[in-house]
C-alpha cells in the first residue's frame, strides 16, 4: 500500500460568505464553497432550475423523427449498453416512450459476444428481434463510435438516432441524428450527462414536440420526473462529474425514492440489499443497488437487469432482484479470487516494480477485470490493466488510471510506437479497454510501462487525499451527520471527509477485518471504525474520517468511519 499525502481543500472565504448569508447552514456552506459553489442559485436543486433541452444540439430533431415515428406505429428499438448506466437508460427510454405510445422493445449486446455498442452484429440481431425488424434503432449509452454499425443498419433500412454521453472519434456516424453534449458544436453547458441523463433529456424534448403538436396539452403528456429515480441511480453509477445540473437530477432522484413513490424494481433492490429507501443517499446507489444491476452485465445477461427496472409487478421485481443479488455475491467471490491472484503474482520475485501495473491470467474472467484493475490501482496507485481470455487467441483488458496518467492517450502512444500490437482499443482519462493477441501480453507490458514514463516523465506517482480539515467541535454530532447524508456528493463532489487528532482510547478487531475505535479529542469521545483495516494504531492519531450516522436498537449516535489514520 502506498502512503498518502494528505491535504485541505481551500474554501473561497467570499463564496462561504454569500452561501452562509443567505440562510446556509454554515458547515456546508464551508464544504460547498470549497468545491466550487459560489452562489446560492446554484444549491436550488429543484425542477425550476434544470437546464433546458433545447440546449442539447439535435434534440429537437430528433424528437420530431421519434414524432414522425410514434404517429406513423413504426417499430422503435432501444439498443443499450450492458453496464447500470445502459440499464438504466434504456428502461427510462421504454417507460417514457411506452407512455407516449410508441411501438417500442430493446436490444442488449452480449459484452462476450458481440461487444460494445451499436456493431454490425447487433444490427444484425436487430433485424432478426423477436418484435420483428425494427424501422428505427435508438442507442442509448453507446453510439457516437458506431460508425460501421449506423451503415450497416442503414443498409439494412433502418434509421439510427444515437444519444449517448461518450467523446466522439474523428468520424460521427451517418444517423438520422445525434444527440450527445460532448460532440462537436454542442453548446449545452453541461458536458457532464450521464447516458441516462441524455436518454431522459431526449424524451422531455420529444413530449415538447408532442405537445407542439396537439397530441398533448401544453402542460401534458406523461408525468417524466417520475422517472426521476432511475436516472439518479445511472448518473450515480456511472461516477460521471457531478456539476449542479447533475446534482439537481440525484436530488429529485433521491426525494422520490425517500417519499416511497420509486419503480418496484429499486424498491426490491433496496430491500435484497438490506437499505432502507425512506433515507435512501448517494452511498446506496453507488455501492448498494448499482453494483446489483452491473452484476447481470459482468456475469451474465443485462436483459434481467433491465426487466428488473422495468416491470410493474411487485413480486416479479422482487425475484428478479434476488436473482441479480444471487448473481452479485458469485461476482464478489469471483473477483476476490482474481484479487488475490494478482496480488501473489505482483510479490513473486520475477514480478517488474515498474511505473504501471499489467496482469494476465488464463482463468480469469473478463467481466471482473476491470474492478480488479480497480482495486489493483488503489492499492498501488499506479495505472493498472488486468487481462482475461477473449476466445480464440485473444485476451481482452480493462484498466483504471490515477490523475496523474490519461489512460486512453497511453494506450495510444503505445499503439503509435508499435503498430500491430494492439487490435483495438477506447476509453477515457480514467477507464480504457483493449484487445490483444494473446502471445502478445509479454510485449505489450513493457510497451505499456514505457509509454507511461515518455508521457508522465515519471516512474512513482503519490497518492493524495483531499480533506476539508478540522470539523468544528460543536458539528461533531448526530444531526449533522444527518444533514450531509442527506445532500448529494459524488464524483467532482466529493463527500467531506475531516482531518483531526485524537487520542485512541481503545481498539478491537470486528468481523476479523475492521478496527473498532474509541477515540478522544478535547473532551468529547466518539465511536469510530476503519473498514478493511486490521492493524492496531498507536495512542496519537491524525485521522481522515467522515462523519456519519449509526443507527442501532432505534438509537441514532455519530460515527466516524475512518479513511485514513497515522
Amino acid at each position: 500500500m502506498v502512503s498518502p499525502r494528505l491535504t485541505i481543500r481551500p474554501a473561497d472565504l467570499a463564496a462561504c460568505h454569500v452561501l452562509e448569508a443567505s440562510g446556509i447552514h454554515p458547515l456546508l456552506a464551508r464544504l460547498w464553497a470549497a468545491r466550487g459553489v459560489t452562489h446560492p442559485d446554484q444549491t436550488r436543486l429543484a425542477w425550476p432550475s434544470l437546464l433546458p433541452p433545447a440546449g442539447l444540439t439535435h434534440s429537437a430533431h430528433a424528437a420530431g423523427v421519434l414524432a414522425d415515428a410514434i404517429q406513423a406505429g413504426k417499430k422503435l428499438l432501444i439498443v443499450a449498453d450492458y453496464d447500470c448506466d445502459g440499464a438504466t437508460a434504456c428502461a427510462v427510454g421504454l417507460r417514457a416512450l411506452s407512455a407516449m405510445g410508441a411501438d417500442v422493445d430493446f436490444l442488449v449486446p452480449n459484452r462476450f459476444e458481440t461487444g460494445y455498442g451499436l456493431s454490425p452484429a447487433v444490427v444484425d440481431l436487430a433485424c432478426r428481434h423477436r418484435a420483428g425488424k425494427p424501422d428505427i434503432i435508438i442507442t442509448v449509452d453507446n453510439g457516437i463510435a458506431s460508425v460501421d454499425g449506423v451503415a450497416a443498419a442503414n443498409a439494412a433500412g433502418i434509421g439510427v438516432v444515437i444519444t449517448d454521453h461518450h467523446l466522439p472519434g474523428d468520424i460521427l456516424p451517418d444517423a438520422l441524428a445525434i444527440v450527445n453534449p460532448n460532440q462537436p458544436g454542442c453548446g449545452f453547458p453541461s458536458k457532464n450527462l450521464a447516458g441516462v441523463g441524455v436518454i431522459f433529456y431526449m424524451m422531455l424534448a420529444l413530449r415538447a414536440e408532442l405537445r407542439r403538436r396537439g397530441v398533448y396539452a401544453p402542460d401534458g403528456g406523461p408525468r417524466l420526473d417520475a422517472l426521476s429515480d432511475l436516472v439518479a441511480l445511472g448518473t450515480v453509477a456511472d461516477v460521471v462529474k457531478l456539476d449542479a445540473n447533475n446534482r439537481l437530477l440525484v436530488t429529485q432522484g433521491l426525494q422520490r425514492m425517500r417519499a416511497g413513490r420509486l419503480q418496484p424494481g429499486l424498491r426490491a433492490l433496496f430491500a435484497v440489499a438490506g437499505r432502507e429507501p425512506r433515507s435512501a443517499n448517494g452511498f446506496d446507489l453507488g455501492f448498494a443497488l448499482g453494483p446489483r444491476i452491473n452484476a447481470a452485465g459482468r456475469l451474465a445477461d443485462m436483459s434481467l437487469g433491465i426487466a428488473c427496472l422495468t416491470t410493474d409487478d411487485e413480486a416479479q421485481a422482487l425475484e428478479m432482484a434476488r436473482e441479480l443479488d444471487n448473481i452479485n455475491r458469485e461476482r464478489r467471490t469471483i473477483e476476490a479470487e482474481m484479487r488475490e491472484q494478482a496480488l501473489a503474482a505482483m510479490e513473486e520475485p520475477n514480478a517488474a516494480a515498474g511505473a504501471t501495473v499489467c496482469v494476465f491470467d488464463p482463468g480469469w474472467h473478463q467481466g471482473v477485470v476491470g474492478l480488479v484493475a480497480s482495486r489493483l490501482k488503489e492499492k498501488f496507485w499506479r495505472p493498472t490493466l488486468a487481462f482475461a481470455p477473449a476466445g480464440d487467441d485473444e485476451i481482452r483488458g480493462s484498466g483504471r488510471s490515477i490523475p496523474d496518467v490519461h489512460l486512453r492517450d497511453a494506450l495510444d502512444l503505445v499503439s503509435k510506437r508499435h503498430p500491430n500490437l494492439i487490435r483495438k482499443f477506447g476509453g477515457h482519462a480514467m477507464a480504457a479497454g483493449l484487445t490483444l493477441g494473446k502471445a502478445d501480453f509479454p510485449a505489450f507490458a513493457p510497451a505499456f510501462d514505457a509509454a507511461v514514463r515518455e508521457l508522465t516523465g515519471r516512474d512513482t506517482f503519490e497518492p493524495i487525499i483531499e480533506t476539508d480539515g478540522s470539523l468544528e467541535t460543536g458539528y461533531a454530532n448526530a444531526d449533522v451527520a444527518g444533514m450531509l447524508q442527506q445532500q448529494v456528493w459524488g464524483a467532482g463532489f466529493a463527500a467531506p471527509l475531516f482531518l483531526d487528532e485524537f487520542v485512541v482510547r481503545n481498539q478491537r478487531l470486528v468481523g476479523e477485518k475492521h478496527l473498532k475505535l474509541s477515540l478522544e479529542r478535547g473532551h468529547q469521545r466518539f465511536d469510530a471504525i476503519w473498514f478493511g483495516h486490521d492493524q492496531s494504531l498507536p495512542e496519537h492519531i491524525q485521522a481522515a474520517y467522515r462523519l456519519e450516522q449509526n443507527v442501532w436498537n432505534g438509537m441514532v449516535s455519530v460515527q466516524l468511519v475512518i479513511e485514513h489514520a497515522g
